[in-house]
């Protein structure tokens, strides 16, 4: 009966299975369990008994697993294995750490940057587990607004005035215009005017708002649209010559020295975006977790390049 189960397939039954195979014999394991033998065969017997399969090959002298045998000591290594993680998972929880961690990055935050983050906290062997959502535009800011994350790096600035929650600006980013070497928008004057632009198909990253309005940048009246996931994405489209866009300078950077895409101006003031991490903030102060990752933010040197490390690495 599954209550049988329950009451038999324990920590210390998952134990004693784990240190019978590895003594060999049950007298052995008797020994080192400090239990009588008979002790121990009548608990193999009442775990048998319990799963209605047999454990051991009673036909050997030695403590032979039968198949069945060997797939309970293979699950319950891991059983004990997980239940020690989470034994010490509460024990560092319990010393101000929090169990998980939810970051929303914006996808014109430079990917490099936010693993750099990632691999120098994970070597503080921390109890919090990290989960890492991608978004853009409004849905950055929403997942952090709706309590889905913690902390949202590349939060536009006007959006984060909301009781309960504080921001800091990471820095300037500029958006060129950039269009490959065979589009037609390559050999015009500049600078392009907003009537020539609406002629050519434009290439926009999707806003991953679910709930809140999303937003839309740079698209202009009547203009024929390519809706992409991610700002690599957005990359590609204009790199095989797809349609135009702005994309953050240094992404497009290498691009444009190495003749790939071409930077092109167009009328009216120049695009900068003016990205913020953000976080939600309580009566209570932050757990160690976001307070090591709020310290890592306050630094000049990573906030420059959560701006500038685009090169090679999608997120």
């Amino acid at each position: 009966m599954p209550t049988d189960r329950h009451h038999v397939l324990t920590p210390e039954a998952l134990q004693m299975m784990v240190t019978i195979a590895r003594t060999g014999s049950f007298a052995a394991a008797a020994r080192e369990l400090g239990k009588v033998p008979s002790a121990l065969t009548y608990s193999v017997r009442q775990l048998e008994d319990a799963l209605d399969v047999l454990l051991f090959d009673r036909s050997s002298r030695q403590a032979r697993l039968t198949t069945a045998g060997e797939e309970l000591l293979r699950e319950g290594r891991l059983l004990l294995q997980q239940m020690d993680a989470v034994a010490n998972r509460v024990r560092r929880v319990a010393s101000g750490w929090e169990s998980e961690l939810t970051i929303a990055v914006d996808k014109a935050i430079a990917p490099h940057a936010v693993f750099d983050l990632i691999e120098a906290f994970y070597a503080l062997t921390p109890p919090t587990r990290l989960k890492l959502r991608s978004e853009v535009l409004t849905g950055t800011w929403e997942a952090l607004a709706s309590g889905e994350a913690d902390l949202a790096i590349g939060v536009v600035g006007e959006r984060t005035a909301m009781p309960g929650i504080r921001s800091e600006a990471i820095g300037p980013l500029p958006f060129m215009l950039t269009v490959a070497p065979h589009h037609p928008l390559a050999q015009q004057p500049e600078p392009l005017s907003m009537a020539e632009l609406a002629r050519h198909r434009v290439v926009a990253v999707a806003d991953t708002a679910r709930g809140l309005e999303p937003t839309t940048v740079g698209i202009l009246p009547g203009q024929d649209v390519l809706t992409v996931p991610s700002m690599p994405a957005k990359l590609e489209a204009q790199l095989r010559g797809l349609g135009c866009g702005f994309l953050p300078e240094p992404m497009v950077r290498p691009h444009i020295q190495a003749g790939r895409l071409v930077a092109r101006q167009a009328e009216g003031p120049a695009r900068v975006a003016h990205p913020h991490y953000a976080w939600r903030q309580g009566e209570l102060p932050p757990g160690k977790a976001l307070s090591w990752w709020l310290h890592q933010l306050s630094s000049a040197a990573t906030r420059c390049a959560l701006l500038d490390l685009h090169e090679g690495l999608m997120l």
